[in-house]
């Protein structure tokens, strides 16, 4: 395992101090928990504009618009 060290302003420790209490763990599994959210985001939208690099822009265009149609009409 690896240790990392960051330097914060002194009221956003704090605050993360009180939201790792409030959830019942350590600061250092909030961290932990924070990390993997955003490097879940960051995998999703990195898939996300590999596929998009290989699709077809009128196809999607098509399927953007028949969703509109679609809850516009369910609404």
């Amino acid at each position: 395992m690896s240790v990392l060290t960051i330097r914060l302003p002194e009221d956003k420790h704090e605050r993360l101090k009180e939201l790792a209490k409030a959830r019942g763990i350590s600061i250092n599994k909030l961290m932990e928990e924070l990390s993997t959210i955003a490097l879940t985001e960051f995998d999703a939208e990195t898939r996300f504009r590999a596929r998009a690099a290989q699709g077809n822009p009128e196809r999607g265009i098509a399927i953007l618009d028949e969703l509109d149609n679609y809850f516009s009409s369910h609404s």
